[in-house]
Order: C-alpha cells, then structure tokens, then sequence
C-alpha cells in the first residue's frame, strides 16, 4: 500500500503532531514499510482456524450469581464500634 502526504498529514492531524517536510517522508516510508508487513497476514489460509478471544482456553471460574438472605441487621451491626439508627456510624469526612 502507498502512503500519500495527505494521508500521513490526516494522521499527524488526529494524533495532534506537527511534522516537518522531512519528518513526513520518513513516517511515509516508515507506515510502508508497517503496512507491507502487516499484508504478509493477509497470504495466510485462515479459513479452517476457530475465531479465539484468548490465546488459551479460559472459562469462567466464578460461582453463578443466586439470591440468597442476607445476615440480619443486628448480628451485622454487633461489633460496630459506633451505630446510630440500625446503622454503622462513621466520622465525617466532608464539611
């Protein structure tokens, strides 16, 4: 694939750069030489290969969500060290 000056300046534009004359023939070149090799892929047959998200098996190893009870307020509310109104009561931390 060519690289053109116009768009390795759309490129620099959205990356926010300012480049020099010389710096845009280099990163011209550079982006050729990137896509070029990046094409190689394209020669392979991918036909037969499974679509993978990861490179190795992985399956979820979290328990399923079930609704359970919760503990009752008291026994959760026992070793507070303050409470006020069957809640935990805390410092104040914002004015």
């Amino acid at each position: 694939m060519k690289v053109d000056k116009e768009t390795i300046e759309y490129v620099a534009n959205l990356a926010r750069l300012r480049l020099s004359e010389k710096e845009k023939e280099k990163l011209a070149l550079d982006l050729e030489s990137i896509i070029s090799y990046v094409d190689k892929l394209n020669e392979l047959d991918t036909s037969k290969i499974i679509p993978t998200v990861h490179v190795i098996p992985i399956k979820n190893v979290f328990r399923d969500d079930e609704v359970r009870d919760s503990y009752p307020k008291d026994k959760m509310l026992m070793n507070a060290p303050e409470k006020e109104d069957g809640c935990f009561k805390v410092p104040k931390v914002v004015e």
